[in-house]
């Protein structure tokens, strides 16, 4: 009961004499004595007549004499609800009527001290922090000042105060939230000027959001829907409205920042590829919190805030799906005429292989975010490329078979940069050196794990066999000029013919490849030794068991004899050694080739 009724009142002379039971009696008086215990102390600390009431605060003065005055006062309540069935016009229901006045503006007073003089105790960082020390089952005794809040609370509501309770208690958590948020760097943008800012400018402000997200859920709402749910804890409907209306313009501010990001994007008809990911940033961070919001903003009253943060996720999916497909259509259009020196990684792979790892890195989100566009169709990848079995449909399947895909449509342009080369050994290498690098990353990021062994293992045997057509390409004919049965018999002008051919085929083969290059140390080394390996053992045999012929020929002439045979089994080897560094200064790498070459990796 908050207030009464303004009755004319009978005079005492004229009321009919009252005829009271033992037991109202008794009712009677402890009515009064718990009227009189309640006026002691309510007067004590009345603001409008003690100088002292009306600076020191009851709470920080006397804890135990704070409580003793909550105490009489929800029993002074009781003692009104009591009256006000017997006498709404009693002069004790008035005179306690007054005195729960007083209390109240006491209550009142003592609410608001507490709240604006704790704000560094009670920040949402440090309440939110203190709850995680308390197990969900263990009380908040130990911490005296949100105790003191609901104490004060619980009285206000419990005698019709709620409303005054509840403003001041918006009022003040509000103006925290708000300044929280401003703190954060959230701020309200428009549509029409985030379109006008540049991406560094927009970079910048995504950047301070994604911590904001972490600093609101962890802290900011977190706490203070914890220390709502205490304080109010005996109204449902109190704590609701009170956390709705305090956290919903912060909340909304925050979690509609994504929407207008993707619409900034949605509206550049071409963005770079790297802003794919400050978006799936921004969509981890709702979807990495989507349980805590729904828990944080879990009230009915309350679905502003969720449909907001769903929102911002729909519009963050399809910016991200819109990126995904414009991805794909730069490495398809690239027209680069770019000739790598020496047959290396062309920067088209570099680049491409880089932005599809960091993607696979979002694989968790991607799932979802693709879940309700269309794969890519499975018969365009042929079963050498990749294995997929046509009844597994699952989204993990379904996104493998994308960034499969995506690849390959990365492989099939390299493959025909390739034909810029002249020479088709160069074509091979480039090929070689361009499916290593894939392969590589693939191998250490999460394409792996998505992609599986089986795609590694193919890839492997594909680099195998661009790696054998380079060495047949470049290095056959070298070894052509050796015979092929070591056992057959050579006239002296035959044999210094073979190592006149081989020393001009080998000048030739070494001053083309010597400005070749292989950038994988390990591939380097495996491509000179399998060259070595099938040289200069022929070689030298033929060297060993030949070179008599030709130095009898030449009557023991040095001269003569260097002239025909102008390279040792060990010059070969230290030739050979030196490939694939790219030092070389040949002019004559890329020649014309009589062979055909013909598409090594996909169908044009």
């Amino acid at each position: 009961m908050r207030s009464l009724c303004c009755l004319a009142k009978t005079p005492s002379n004229l009321q009919p004499p009252l005829t009271l039971t033992p037991r109202q009696s008794l009712e009677s008086a402890a009515a009064y004595g718990i009227i009189e215990s309640a006026a002691d102390i309510i007067e004590r600390w009345n603001t409008e007549t003690s100088t002292f009431a009306r600076v020191t605060s009851m709470f920080y003065e006397d804890k135990a004499e704070a409580m003793v005055f909550i105490e009489r006062v929800n029993n002074l309540q009781k003692t009104m609800d009591l009256l006000v069935s017997e006498d709404p016009n009693s002069e004790r229901l008035m005179r306690a009527q007054r005195l729960m006045e007083i209390a109240m503006k006491r209550l009142q007073k003592e609410f608001y001290q507490i709240l604006s003089m704790n704000r560094a105790y009670l920040d949402p960082e440090s309440v939110s922090t203190r709850s995680s020390l308390t197990s969900a089952r263990s009380s908040y005794s130990d911490f005296p000042v949100m105790t003191d809040l609901r104490s004060i609370a619980e009285g206000m509501i419990g005698s019709g105060y709620a409303k005054e309770c509840v403003i001041i208690y918006k009022t003040i958590r509000k103006s925290i939230i708000d300044e929280g948020v401003y703190r954060l760097d959230v701020e309200k943008i428009s549509t029409a000027k985030a379109k006008k800012m540049s991406w560094e400018e927009m970079e910048i402000k995504i950047r301070s959001w994604l911590e904001a997200v972490k600093v609101s859920m962890e802290t900011l709402f977190k706490g203070e829907r914890i220390l709502c749910d205490h304080v109010f804890e005996s109204s449902d409907a109190i704590r609701e409205s009170c956390f709705s209306e305090i956290s919903r313009e912060g909340a909304i501010l925050l979690f509609g920042f994504p929407e207008i990001v993707s619409a900034k994007i949605i509206s550049k008809k071409s963005s770079p590829p790297e802003k794919t990911f400050r978006l799936l940033d921004m969509y981890s961070a709702i979807a990495g919190n989507w349980r805590a919001i729904e828990s944080i903003f879990s009230f009915e009253s309350a679905p502003v805030v969720r449909s907001q943060a769903l929102k911002s996720l729909v519009s963050l999916s399809e910016s991200i799906r819109s990126q995904l497909r414009h991805f794909e259509s730069r490495i398809e259009k690239d027209s680069s005429k770019v000739v790598v020196h020496g047959g290396g990684v062309h920067p088209l792979t570099t680049s491409a292989m880089n932005h599809i790892c960091l993607l696979a890195d979002y694989s968790n989100v991607l799932v979802d975010i693709l879940a309700g566009s269309p794969p890519p169709d499975r018969t365009l990848l042929p079963e050498s490329y990749f294995n997929v079995s046509d009844s597994d449909d699952s989204p993990s399947s379904e996104l493998a078979i994308r960034f499969a895909w995506l690849i390959l449509v990365l492989l099939c342009k390299i493959d025909r940069k390739a034909n810029h080369y002249k020479d088709c050994s160069v074509q091979y290498l480039f090929l070689t050196n361009n499916l290593q690098h894939v392969v590589s990353r693939a191998r250490c990021s999460n394409l792996k794990q998505l992609l599986g062994d089986d795609w590694v293992r193919r890839h492997v045997a594909k680099i195998k066999q661009f790696s054998d057509s380079y060495k047949r390409l470049a290095w056959g004919p070298v070894l052509a000029t050796l015979p092929e049965n070591r056992a057959v018999e050579l006239s002296a002008e035959e044999v210094k013919e073979r190592f006149e051919k081989f020393s001009e085929s080998f000048e030739r083969a070494y001053g083309k490849q010597s400005v070749c290059v292989v950038p994988d140390s390990e591939l380097r080394e495996e491509i000179k030794l399998s060259i070595a390996r099938k040289l200069v053992p022929i070689y030298r045999e033929f060297y060993n068991t030949r070179r008599s012929v030709v130095v009898a020929g030449a009557g023991g002439g040095v001269r003569n004899l260097s002239s025909v045979v102008r390279f040792t089994p060990e010059d070969v080897q230290s030739h050979l050694s030196d490939l694939f560094s790219g030092e070389g200064t040949s002019g004559s790498s890329y020649v014309s080739s009589p062979l055909s070459c013909l598409s090594r990796q996909c169908t044009p």
